[in-house]
C-alpha cells in the first residue's frame, strides 16, 4: 500500500512533468502522452518510463535531462531513474484531449 508521502510525491512529479516541453511542440510532455508511468517507492526513489515522439527527436538528450533535473528538486525525492522506451511506440492517440485541442486536432 502506498504511503501518503508517495502519493504526494507522485502528484508533484506529474506537476513537474507538466512544465517540460518538446521545443518543437507547444504542449507539455505529460499531455502529449510521452510519460508512460511514474512510480515512487517508500524511500522516495522515482522511476519514470517515458518515450519521445521519435527516436530521431532533436531533443532526445535535453528532454530526459530536464525531466530528471525538475524531478530531483521535489521535496522527498531521493533518486530519479528515467527509462526511455520505444515500445509501445508513441502516436497521436496517446495525447490528452486537451493536447489535441491545443494543437487544433479535434
Amino acid at each position: 500500500m502506498e504511503s501518503i508521502n508517495q502519493t504526494i510525491i507522485e502528484a508533484d512529479v506529474v506537476e513537474a512533468l507538466r512544465t517540460c516541453f518538446d521545443p518543437e511542440i507547444p504542449v507539455n510532455i505529460y499531455e502529449m502522452g510521452l510519460i508512460y508511468s511514474v512510480k515512487v517507492d517508500e524511500a522516495g526513489s522515482v522511476q519514470i518510463e517515458m518515450t519521445l515522439t521519435s527516436p530521431h527527436c532533436p531533443a532526445a538528450q535535453s528532454i530526459p535531462a530536464e525531466v530528471e533535473g525538475k524531478v530531483r528538486q521535489i521535496a522527498g525525492v531521493t533518486e530519479v531513474n528515467i527509462d526511455i522506451v520505444w515500445e509501445p511506440p508513441w502516436d497521436q492517440s496517446k495525447m490528452s484531449e486537451a493536447a489535441r485541442l491545443q494543437l487544433g486536432m479535434l
